[in-house]
């Protein structure tokens, strides 16, 4: 029987869960566990895709629509669609070409891209002509550290920066606990028997750069150890305004869960917030992105730009979150397979299958805009 090519199979997927399936068979369980797993019970994680499943459509019908139009405006610039790829750290561990390929991909796309601030290229590198670049950044121990990175990023061309604000202190992600997950991956005797079983991973992280965390220094070893040692567990709203005086562009918070936070951060200057639980990968039970939505939206989706990330598996998905308020959605895991399951190629796959799923569901809910899904168009069932 005739061996199926890595390129057929990527291109034979039809779904996200088909990606996430096709990851699994080509990475490390350690690297895979990094990305689908989540903190401690991982029951924050379960009800985001839960919650998707609760969600109905309430169809229109005899509208005379043609191909519905995907397009926003997010931040001021267009998009061709209302998705982001989101921040994700020791993205070359998942694929050498890691930040690369999905800088790429969504370029190709017409989407924003986000660089981690934990990522293992430096944005020096990330230099995709005709895109779309945010960069990430955290609230540091050390000022000066936090400046210097935004300096670098605003002399890099990122248009806007976005300031993660759930991770005063690492969630308990015990999958890579037990996988004794870390950068660079330890040579033990298990992540021996996986090279066995993974050589063609194995063989470009050995053969290409070492992994480290490009922007940072000194940063090796477990990724909550590093996390404890540097990020800020005292910063406050204060933070937030420097933060805002320093940096003349966009300035987006991610990690707000009611409207009351909401409220506090766009007081501050936020110019966007984005509805997250860090997909689930902080403070477990923490509450359910897609159901905290609406409230935010109301507080302040008048003053600021809403978006939301959290269990974002399908076109679908998209389409829900934007009936339900958001301006649009941060993918993680979702690109994330795609780019294990097959590097650049995987992420444009992703891309294609989101595009597709969002066009059809909003054809068949009627709607031939964007904004016409917010109008009655979706609920979530109680």
């Amino acid at each position: 029987m005739p061996r199926v090519s890595r390129r057929s199979r990527l291109e034979r997927a039809a779904t996200i869960e088909d990606l996430r399936a096709l990851a699994r068979t080509r990475t490390p369980r350690a690297v895979f566990d990094y990305v689908d797993g989540a903190a401690e019970s991982e029951v924050s994680a379960a009800r985001a895709l839960e919650s998707f499943a609760r969600v109905e459509f309430l169809p229109r019908v005899l509208r005379g629509l043609e191909t519905p139009d995907l397009s926003t405006s997010l931040l001021g610039s267009g998009s061709s669609l209302p998705v982001i790829l989101a921040p994700a750290g020791f993205t070359r561990m998942m694929h050498h070409d890691g930040e690369l390929a999905a800088a790429a991909a969504a370029a190709e796309a017409g989407i924003p891209y986000v660089l981690s601030t934990l990522g293992t290229m430096p944005p020096e590198r990330i230099a995709v002509p005709a895109s779309d670049r945010w960069f990430q950044v955290y609230l540091w121990k050390d000022r000066a550290v936090t400046r210097a990175l935004v300096d670098r990023a605003a002399k890099n061309g990122f248009r806007a920066l976005v300031l993660t604000v759930d991770t005063p202190v690492a969630g308990a992600r015990l999958r890579d606990a037990r996988n004794g997950f870390s950068i660079p991956p330890a040579l033990t005797a298990r992540t021996l028997l996986d090279l066995a079983r993974h050589p063609a991973w194995w063989w470009n992280v050995l053969t290409t750069e070492p992994l480290t965390f490009a922007s940072l220094t000194s940063t090796e070893g477990e990724p909550a150890a590093m996390v404890n040692r540097i990020f800020n567990p005292g910063a406050r709203l204060e933070d937030l305004e420097w933060l805002r005086r320093i940096w003349d562009g966009p300035l987006v918070v991610k990690g707000v869960l009611s409207a009351q936070e909401a409220s506090r951060v766009v007081s501050a200057g936020a110019d966007a917030v984005i509805v997250s639980n860090h997909g689930g990968r902080q403070l477990d039970r923490a509450a359910t992105p897609l159901e905290a939505l609406g409230e935010v939206v109301q507080a302040v989706g008048s003053q600021a730009e809403v978006y939301m990330d959290g269990g974002v598996r399908s076109g679908a998905d998209v389409a829900a979150a934007v009936g339900l308020g958001a301006r649009a959605c941060l993918i993680g895991r979702s690109y994330l397979f795609g780019l294990m399951a097959g590097g650049r190629p995987g992420v444009q796959r992703a891309l294609d299958i989101l595009r597709t799923e969002l066009s059809r569901t909003m054809s068949l809910a009627g709607a031939g805009r964007l904004d016409e899904l917010a109008e009655g168009v979706g609920r979530l069932r109680r």
